[in-house]
This record gives C-alpha cells, sequence and structure tokens, in this order.
C-alpha cells in the first residue's frame, strides 16, 4: 500500500497520467529499474521483491480480462442518475455475466463502482429520498476469495456512502455470504425461504435467524425452513431507525415478463441505447506508459552516445600512445645510441688486445 502511494505521488508530481494498468505496470518496473536513483533521491527506496508482490497481483487480474476492462473510457457513474424527457429516473443494468466466474476482477470491479460512486456524490445527509439505488445480485462473488484489505475497504465504503444519499442492497442467496461487518450496516433484510438438507445448511439458518430481531410471534428458524414462493419474512427500519418487528410476508409478482433476453432482443437494446457510442470505443491516449518509454529511449541514446564519445576518446588517446611511443625522445635516442656505440667500442678495444 505504501508503495502504491509513492507510485501515485511520482506521477501526480511529474505529471504522469495514470489511465489503465499497462501504464501502473510501467511506473512500478520504472521505479526498480532505469528510474531506480531517481526514485531513491525522492522517494526512498523501493525493494524490488515488494514491486514484484505488486506485479504479480497486477497480471493476476490482467489474466481475468483486466487490462480492458479497467481501460479507457472509465465508468461515468453520473450515467446511472440519469432520468428521461419526463423527469423519472431511469434503470441501468450493469450485464457481468462474463465476468461473474472471475471473483478477483468482479470484486475489484464492485470496489472501484462503490467508491467512485462515494468519491463523485455529495454529501446529503438525511434526504428525503435517496439519490441511487444500487441493488449487487450475486453478492458472494463480491466476497469470494477476496483479501482483508479488499474487505476493509467494502466495509468502510458501505458504512460511509447512506450519507452520500446512496441505497444498498446485497441480494444473495444466503445471509451467510455477506461478512458480518457488512450485514450489521444493512437495515433492510429481506430473506425467502432456506432449506435444510444438510447439517451445515442446519447451522446456517440458525445463523440466519440470528440476524433478525428476537419475534414472540414466530420461530424465525422454523419460518425460514416453511416459507414458499413469494413469501418472505421482512424487518425494515421505523422513522427512528428502530428494527420493525420480523413480519412473514406475501410478495407481489411483478407484472412484467420474468425471462432472460435473447440473443437478439439483447442487440436491440444495446443498439437503441444512447450510451453505446459512447462506451463502445477503445481509448489508448499518451500516459505514463508512453512517456516513460520516451524517457528511457532518450536516456539509452544519450548513454550509447556516451559510450561511442568515450570509445572514440580512448582510441585516439591510445593512437596517440603508439605514436608516442614510436618515436623516440631525443635525449633518450642520444643516450641510447650513446650505451650502444660504448658497448661496441668496449668489445672492439677488447678485441684489439
Amino acid at each position: 500500500e505504501g508503495i502504491v502511494a509513492v507510485i501515485f505521488k511520482y506521477c501526480d508530481d511529474h505529471k504522469l497520467p495514470l489511465l489503465d494498468l499497462k501504464d501502473f505496470k510501467k511506473v512500478l518496473q520504472y521505479a526498480t529499474g532505469e528510474g531506480k536513483k531517481e526514485f531513491e533521491e525522492s522517494y526512498g527506496r523501493i525493494a524490488t521483491s515488494s514491486t514484484g508482490a505488486i506485479l504479480r497481483k497486477v497480471i493476476e487480474l490482467e489474466q481475468q480480462g483486466a487490462d480492458l476492462f479497467f481501460g479507457e473510457k472509465s465508468f461515468d457513474v453520473n450515467d446511472l442518475t440519469r432520468i428521461d424527457e419526463e423527469g423519472r429516473g431511469m434503470i441501468s443494468i450493469i450485464r457481468l455475466t462474463d465476468i461473474q466466474d472471475r471473483p478477483k476482477l468482479f470484486s475489484t470491479f464492485m470496489l472501484s463502482l462503490l467508491a467512485e460512486v462515494y468519491a463523485t456524490f455529495p454529501e446529503q445527509g438525511d434526504s428525503d429520498r435517496p439519490e441511487l439505488i444500487l441493488f449487487i445480485d450475486e453478492a458472494h462473488l463480491i466476497f469470494k476469495e477476496a483479501s482483508k484489505a479488499l474487505l476493509d475497504q467494502i466495509e468502510s465504503i458501505v458504512k460511509l456512502i447512506r450519507s452520500k444519499g446512496i441505497g444498498l442492497y446485497f441480494v444473495t442467496q444466503n445471509p451467510t455470504d455477506v461478512p458480518d461487518a457488512v450485514l450489521a450496516q444493512l437495515g433492510l433484510k429481506v430473506q425467502h425461504a432456506l432449506r435444510a438438507f444438510t447439517a451445515k445448511d442446519r447451522k446456517a439458518i440458525k445463523l440466519t435467524a440470528e440476524n433478525y430481531p428476537i419475534s414472540e410471534y414466530y420461530d424465525t428458524k422454523e419460518v425460514l425452513t416453511s416459507l414458499g414462493i413469494g413469501e418472505a419474512l421482512i424487518s425494515a427500519l421505523d422513522e427512528k431507525g428502530r428494527p420493525t418487528p420480523l413480519a412473514a410476508t406475501l410478495l407481489r409478482a411483478p407484472m412484467s415478463r420474468m425471462d432472460v433476453l435473447t440473443a437478439k432482443e439483447l442487440e436491440e437494446v444495446i443498439d437503441n441505447s444512447k450510451l453505446i457510442q459512447k462506451y463502445n470505443e477503445t481509448i489508448d491516449r499518451e500516459s505514463a506508459y508512453e512517456i516513460l518509454n520516451e524517457k528511457i529511449e532518450k536516456a539509452e541514446a544519450k548513454a550509447r552516445k556516451d559510450e561511442e564519445e568515450e570509445k572514440a576518446t580512448t582510441r585516439t588517446t591510445s593512437s596517440r600512445s603508439r605514436r608516442s611511443s614510436s618515436r623516440q625522445n631525443p635525449v633518450v635516442k642520444v643516450l641510447t645510441s650513446a650505451t650502444f656505440i660504448r658497448g661496441v667500442l668496449g668489445i672492439l678495444r677488447k678485441a684489439m688486445k
């Protein structure tokens, strides 16, 4: 977390846009590679082992499709609060069926969505009506295989997001799929039938029953297993924020078609969407990846030039040294010749004797 904070600080200080995962990876590699000295001078030493661990996590997300999913264009949460020509709110469906079998990517997306909503919407306090309601289906996928850090972040956002006028509904088959810290923040609880086929199921039903207010009228564990289609146990909050007594209710079936859209119907919906042109486009602007690559290329070119100049200087020095050694110093030459002559004369003198 500390290293990631340093990476963001470096990019802010040097005006390097972080727009997608490849930008983040590039800065991470630069911090312990070509830019190691630069980082150490301003931000302290960054261990290669730490950046390696972060990089492996990023690659794991990339393998699940996050490189495209978190690229541009970024999802605009204000599109969730659109209204039609008559001033009525619109229901937006974010269809994530292609990533539901990728739990890390799914939970990371949901955290980023909630964080973006929290950062974008202003404080409202106790407003008359919510600004936005989010229903998160298959909610267990958010928490499945999520790290403790991720769970802590989700818990914090769930606690704070209500002040923004945002309502959250986690839809899942069993309340035990949701962590206790998150479950404790949910005021409205609607529980359909649970079936006990195993000892583990009976334990889950007991835990579920304990999540509801104690009732003098129902044996909660028994009612949960006897509910039929269109029946549910409900507990909400009253005007003063107190849990209402538990009530077994009948639900009115929705007056609409309850079915999966065919491929043709889905295509028609997408083609008629006003948002299709906004999001159905891949953009790869100049960002940290391109800027750092250019910086590295310039540094490498300069290094090659310096190396060539150094080699040229070395060759010149070596050439001069060879030339000077082949041309003897006149004084040395005279002394050498005199020594030779003296030696020859000495031999001749001995021979003449």
